[in-house]
């Protein structure tokens, strides 16, 4: 029996899987607030509590932000900055008295989408997260793709491809960068975007993604416009991911990949970028949703050659 955790900005969710990947326990709670001593704390209160439920002690995955660089051995590049410069994998395993494998959420995400979801069998595989942040991971053969510096995949703090002239010089970004992917094509970079263009009652009070599809739906030309930003950014963004890895299947997840337009928008507009006369690869939505993270979490435990490669490795 393998532990996946999810260690989310705003919740934390523990879930175990059997050798087939069905979940048998999960239990979700709020992530503490910029207390890192009492994340560390939650997350093995947590898994103390799927095991009591189990019976039975468990080997621990967790997705997390950021990741653990080869340098220094410590968390960096999260967005919930209470982790950076902490050694996670070290505390938890001390907390739970056990080796524990940490991959970044993004990661994760791809391996489970790689494994059994929607690029099962796919050699190369493209794991999208567009939600409060961008983040991104790879899957080559069934195997996370980190690299020498833990960061592969790291395509929201690329600057976004092609900017025009009124997308210059970009928005400032957590990271402290100009015009990084993620500022435009996260929730927060879609509703700001609606907020500086709508003139409509209430869009500079909007906080929320749901709002402005509704709008647009019910033909708001703002908002409609938004959305046709959106996908063109997100079409430029892909465009260079092809162009650079040609992988055989895109897997978008995050609350935004909810977006029926992204799988028909998307496609008509990336051909103008891609150093193609056509372009095959698919985008796809997820088969595991919002649980492919802590599923891809669990799987760092799978008992076969890539969980062990990709353990070593990361390390």
């Amino acid at each position: 029996m393998r532990i996946g955790v999810d260690l989310g900005g705003t919740k934390i969710e523990a879930a175990a899987l059997d050798d087939e990947g069905d979940i048998v326990v999960r239990k979700r709670i709020d992530t503490p607030q910029g207390a890192y001593s009492a994340t560390v704390r939650a997350v093995a209160d947590l898994v103390v509590h799927v095991e009591s439920t189990l019976g039975c002690r468990a080997n621990v995955g967790v997705a997390t932000p950021g990741a653990i660089s080869p340098a220094s051995g410590l968390i960096k590049n999260a967005n919930s900055t209470a982790l950076n410069g902490q050694a996670l994998d070290r505390d938890l395993a001390a907390a739970l008295n056990r080796p524990v494998r940490l991959a970044n959420d993004a990661n994760c995400f791809a391996l489970s989408e790689a494994i059994d979801g929607a690029g099962a069998g796919a050699a190369v595989v493209f794991g999208v997260i567009i939600g409060t942040g961008v983040g991104a991971g790879i899957c080559v053969d069934g195997r996370v793709l980190t690299g020498p510096n833990a960061i592969a995949g790291e395509w929201g703090h690329n600057p976004l491809p092609m900017p025009s002239a009124d997308e210059l010089p970009g928005l400032l970004c957590y990271c402290g960068r100009l015009g990084c992917i993620e500022t435009y094509l996260s929730g927060p970079g879609l509703v700001g975007d609606y907020r500086q263009t709508s003139s409509q009652v209430g869009a500079e009070q909007a906080q929320r993604v749901e709002p402005i599809i509704d709008a647009a739906a019910a033909g708001e030309r703002a908002a409609q416009e938004a959305l046709g930003r959106y996908y063109d950014r997100m079409a430029r963004a892909l465009a260079h991911v092809v162009n650079v890895l040609d992988p055989d299947v895109i897997v978008l997840g995050g609350g935004l990949s909810n977006l029926d337009g992204l799988y028909h928008e998307v496609p008509k507009r990336w051909g103008a970028h891609v150093f193609s006369d056509a372009v095959a690869t698919p985008i796809k939505r997820p088969v595991h949703g919002d649980s492919s993270g802590v599923r891809g979490a669990a799987w760092l435990w799978a008992p076969d050659e890539s969980a062990t490669r990709f353990h070593y490795r990361q390390r």
